[in-house]
């Protein structure tokens, strides 16, 4: 099989049959279409959606970069971030388990498998879709939400037992959430999120956390 064809997309993070097409001069989709999937089969290419791939050289390469994940699930669903467990997990604010990339997006909840990994794109309603970092990896812009905005997605979504109003009650134990890593300037952006979206839950979970955690 002609792998050579595959040459100009190896420093690439994925490219797909389109732009395949267009760069070998293959005028037959059916003919591009079996070739990629001769070419997935025997492992020179992975699918990581429909009509969108990665070659292997660049994920050999490219597999043990920090970014390499993050920009992956851009390309999966290019209106997201990363947010969440993954997040939290990095910042070491969340440390029970290992996640799969958990990201946010206006769209509807859902979850994207492959040979590479698991994905969970969580929907968050439009106003609340900000507070994160717009990044580039290898010419792929990508998102990722910083600490605070990660706990702050992690808290909207989850829900929480009426316990929270309890004056006992200590939502970063039962969570098992390392909140007294989160940086000072981080927790002053997590109260301005809460004040901004203006969430009666999320202004009880600050004064939980105000009262058991960040205490002056």
């Amino acid at each position: 099989m002609k792998t050579n064809l595959l040459h100009p997309f190896e420093p690439l993070p994925y490219f797909t049959i389109t732009g395949f097409r267009q760069a070998s001069g293959m005028d037959s989709p059916a003919q591009a279409r079996l070739l990629l999937h001769r070419w997935a089969v025997a492992g020179h290419i992975l699918p990581l959606k429909k009509g969108v791939y990665m070659t292997r050289r660049f994920y050999e390469l490219h597999r043990a970069d920090e970014a390499f994940t993050s920009a992956l699930s851009a390309i999966l669903l290019p209106q997201s971030y990363v947010s969440l467990e993954f997040i939290l997990q990095r910042h070491n604010l969340l440390t029970e388990v290992t996640y799969p990339l958990t990201a946010v997006t206006p769209k509807n909840t859902r979850r994207i498998l492959n040979s590479l990994g698991t994905f969970w794109y969580r929907h968050l309603r439009p106003g609340l879709y900000h507070g994160f970092t717009i990044l580039e990896y290898h010419g792929l812009r990508y998102a990722e939400a910083s600490p605070a905005k990660a706990l702050f997605d992690y808290l909207t979504l989850r829900p929480l037992s009426a316990a929270l109003r309890q004056p006992g009650f200590h939502l970063a134990e039962e969570l098992r959430l390392n909140l007294d890593e989160l940086a000072p300037e981080s927790r002053e952006e997590f109260r301005q999120l809460v004040e901004t979206a203006a969430i009666p839950k999320m202004e009880h979970i600050y004064n939980n956390l105000l009262r058991t955690v960040w205490q002056p």
